[in-house]
């Protein structure tokens, strides 16, 4: 059997007095207050309704459809390309794979943290040989060392660690909801232009015609050269405007390849006919849109990680303990080292406690409480700019309803009176000039009919943003 050789002495009787000492030093500071760290949930002033009513017929989240309670919202406005287009943002965007990292690396972050808890082990085994005489050595060194956490600072940076990968990813369904709102934006502008597009072809269509007619009349000697040059500039006008909204039909489609995370030169897509129709939306109580905006939940996220940093802060006012043992031995071959008689083990406890720091630890205890003062501050500034938003989008969606309805009655007064115009100044009845002026105000109040309808629905995807596109803070749900 090998002997062990013991680098700590048992202590004799002479030791007893010392030994209970430390007992009941070391006692009295397990028994000492730790100082938790504050866990009280920041306060944010929340109203209990919205100042605006949801429009008629809106639904609870409670009675939400499938699609969204798992996020995919954009389905309620049931168009298959706008659907497509949703799958590959989730593959291609650049934003998204970077919050992806993001979580990651917090993931990652806390594991390093949660890892501190426990014992480190080491092993070193060695071997040397050399010659005249020939002779080897092995040599075989181990130890472990272990920080006990008395006081809770690796809890508490564990914890705030935790709350920081909560934060990373609601940072990522933010961004994720950001970019599926952007794309949809973008995508109802192209249908909409798409749709402008084809109003401005049979209007130029109709101006070609006109212009055709009152040449005739001119060559006749029947109108004046004026009513001419009023036609045709009427025409130039419209084909211009034309070539403008084409111009930003391209502009929201390069958006749109660049959401989806292509070259723009790589990405077209073709027109289509466009439905300005609005579902109905699930609406969500000012409460819940804590749990329900990313923004918000990483905000809380932040100020529960700030109020864990204030434990560990306080942590460095007690004493470290540290804990460790260590085997080695050495002997002539790797093969004998087991039965060396140099074989020792050993063990040790280290208690240690900072006197002075010049107020290193006070200036660090201070700073948490400011960061933790910052958070909740910025806490409470995302609650209100998120009910404010919800509020703002809620009251754009009741006035363009309002504005639409208003816009299709103009529209329709004006195109009657383009033709009556036209059919007075055919007949010699009329000026040219009012015909000019009909055909314009004619053509102005169709555009504004599509481009409020295309207004309202960008303003409900900005609502389904700002009420959070269905997403719930994971934890809520736990917690729940």
């Amino acid at each position: 059997m090998a002997r062990l050789h013991r680098s700590i002495r048992p202590a004799g009787p002479r030791h007893a007095p010392m030994r209970r000492a430390a007992a009941v030093a070391l006692a009295l500071l397990l028994g000492a207050c730790a100082s938790p760290a504050p866990s009280t949930a920041p306060t944010a002033p929340v109203s209990a309704a919205w100042k605006n009513a949801p429009p008629p017929g809106w639904i609870s989240t409670a009675d939400a459809p499938k699609d969204w309670q798992q996020g995919r919202w954009w389905a309620l406005f049931d168009d298959a390309d706008l659907d497509a287009l949703m799958g590959r943002v989730e593959i291609g965007n650049p934003n998204l794979a970077l919050a992806l990292a993001n979580v990651a690396q917090a993931e990652a972050l806390l594991r390093q943290a949660q890892a501190q808890q426990w014992p480190t082990l080491g092993v070193q085994l060695g071997a040397q040989r050399g010659g005249r005489p020939t002779s080897g050595a092995g040599s075989l060194q181990g130890a472990a060392s272990w920080a006990p956490d008395l006081w809770g600072r690796l809890a508490d940076a564990v914890q705030a660690q935790g709350a920081k990968v909560q934060a990373s990813q609601a940072d990522l369904a933010s961004a994720r909801l950001a970019a599926q709102g952007s794309l949809a934006s973008a995508y109802f502008s192209v249908r909409e232009a798409d749709a402008e597009l084809q109003l401005l072809d049979d209007i130029i269509t109709g101006y070609q015609r006109a212009v055709t007619i009152t040449q005739n009349r001119y060559s006749a000697g029947v109108a004046a050269h004026t009513d001419l040059l009023q036609a045709q500039s009427t025409l130039a006008n419209a084909q211009a405007s034309r070539a403008a909204l084409a111009g930003s039909r391209n502009s929201s489609e390069q958006a749109i390849a660049l959401l989806v995370g292509e070259p723009p030169a790589q990405f077209a897509l073709a027109s289509a006919p466009w439905s300005a129709a609005v579902p109905a939306l699930p609406v969500v109580l000012p409460s819940e849109l804590l749990l329900r905006r990313p923004d918000v939940a990483s905000s809380e996220r932040a100020v529960a990680a700030a109020n864990a940093n204030i434990g560990a802060a306080r942590a460095a006012y007690f004493p470290s303990l540290n804990l460790s043992a260590g085997l080695g031995g050495k002997a002539g071959s790797l093969a004998t080292l087991a039965s060396a008689p140099t074989l020792a083990w050993s063990l040790g406890a280290t208690l240690a406690q900072t006197l002075f720091d010049a107020g290193a630890r006070d200036a660090a205890l201070d700073q948490a409480r400011a960061a933790q003062q910052a958070a909740t501050a910025s806490y409470r500034q995302s609650v209100l700019t998120a009910l404010g938003q919800v509020d703002g989008q809620l009251n754009a969606m009741a006035a363009l309803s309002q504005q639409i309805e208003h816009a299709r009655a103009a529209a329709e007064a004006a195109a009657g009176a383009e033709q009556r115009i036209l059919n007075s100044y055919q007949a010699g009845l009329s000026a040219y000039t009012n015909v000019v002026t009909a055909q314009a105000t004619s053509l102005s109040a169709r555009r504004s009919v599509l481009q409020l309808q295309v207004q309202r629905q960008q303003a409900a995807v900005a609502l389904v943003q700002a009420m959070g596109g269905g997403w719930q803070a994971p934890w809520g749900v736990a917690a729940s």
